[in-house]
């Protein structure tokens, strides 16, 4: 796509904040205009649209607005109905990474040093009691503590669940994505934390080049919910 604007700057719109280019509103893909009520939101999206592509009459992709990308999700389709996205990011507490422990006696010990803490955290704090067992046989886990790691995740507003949309899948953990939304750990830590057996085999047999990318793609993604969290929240 061609950059079409010199101007990216917020204005006010009907007690909301709009990106407006070259006066112009950005819009959503269903056509209503992007408004936020953040200020700090406001001003991160702006910029973002200022930059993109470098200045007029120069091409500017998707993944240069990953953050309005975003804001997007979460004004257009899930602050809608909420009800979706609560249910399909909850559906992630049937078969946490945290639970899935190697039948290696050295890797399960770092998983119990690194993942125990968690899933302890996960107890304490969300009342979500989760089972562990050995190898890829699926276990069953209870259904107080699924519906406790439910009642976690439905307490966030649309940001909130559109972080974790974007960081639970990845992860392949949701008391890792809850305890990241909640500020109990950063996006750096919470993917080192999903990535204990990867790095432990890549002691042993290297670093695949694929690997590495889909790794700084998932990283990319991690810090972008990050990034939205801290904008919203001030």
């Amino acid at each position: 796509m061609k950059r079409f604007w010199d101007e990216a700057r917020v204005a006010e719109a009907d007690g909301e904040l709009a990106v407006l280019l070259d006066g112009r509103p950005v819009k959503l893909p269903s056509g209503a205009a992007l408004r936020v009520t953040q200020p700090v939101l406001a001003e991160a999206l702006a910029a973002e649209w200022q930059s993109a592509g470098g200045g007029k009459g120069q091409e500017f992709r998707p993944d240069d607005i990953p953050l309005t990308r975003l804001v997007g999700t979460a004004r257009e389709k899930v602050a809608p109905d909420r009800a979706p996205m609560i249910e399909g990011i909850a559906q992630y507490s049937a078969a946490d990474l945290l639970c899935y422990r190697s039948d290696d006696a050295r890797l399960a010990a770092i998983e119990a040093m690194e993942w125990d803490p968690w899933l302890e955290w996960g107890a304490r704090a969300l009342g979500a009691g989760l089972r562990v067992t050995t190898g890829i046989i699926h276990v069953e886990q209870p259904g107080e503590a699924r519906a406790a790691l439910r009642r976690a995740v439905a307490e966030h507003d649309e940001f909130g669940l559109t972080a974790l949309g974007n960081v639970v899948p990845p992860l392949g953990s949701l008391v890792l994505g809850l305890a990241f939304v909640r500020g109990e750990i950063d996006a750096a830590e919470a993917l080192r934390l999903s990535l204990v057996d990867e790095t432990f085999q890549e002691e042993f047999w290297g670093q695949d080049a694929e690997a590495m990318a889909r790794r700084q793609g998932i990283a990319r993604e991690i810090a972008l919910a990050e990034r939205l969290l801290r904008l919203v929240r001030g």
